[in-house]
């Protein structure tokens, strides 16, 4: 299976909104609309930072993924990160979800990328398996931690 995707645009943040208002919802982040379209919108217009992805038809998505990039000097150059991957809860199970996990290490590799991270929430055993058949490793001796602002 290769599910498509497509870079979104700003004529996507509509679509792209609302199925990130639906990840919030499902996993609890409170933000809001005014809040999520200031943090897409800049992805949709080609700012360096990330990009934004529909998956499958651009006119219909079955959902996102969004990376952000960064630098790491252990990496050795240009990193990604995959911020935020849903899938609308009716086709989930497909193998939709790993298509795009295989898919994006290879788009972002002819654009410099050098790695791709994934977090998971440590309870969500079923995100860790989709992300290990991905061939993500765990980095037992990291520990994420963030300090917001």
């Amino acid at each position: 299976m290769t599910t498509a995707l497509h870079l979104a645009r700003p004529e996507d943040l509509d679509r792209i909104a609302a199925m990130v208002a639906g990840f919030h919802a499902e996993t609890g982040i409170e933000t809001t609309e005014a809040a999520r379209r200031a943090a897409i919108g800049p992805l949709l217009e080609g700012i360096p930072h990330g990009c934004a992805y529909l998956i499958g038809p651009a006119r219909a998505p079955l959902g996102y993924v969004i990376v952000t990039f960064g630098w790491s000097v252990e990496c050795g150059g240009m990193i990604g990160s995959v911020d935020e991957i849903w899938l609308r809860p009716a086709i989930r199970r497909r193998g939709i979800a790993s298509d795009v996990l295989d898919a994006l290490p290879k788009a972002l590799a002819g654009a410099g990328l050098k790695a791709l991270h994934i977090q998971v929430d440590r309870a969500n055993a079923a995100a860790q398996r989709l992300c290990g058949r991905a061939r993500f490793v765990p980095r037992e001796t990291h520990v994420q931690m963030t300090r917001l602002f």
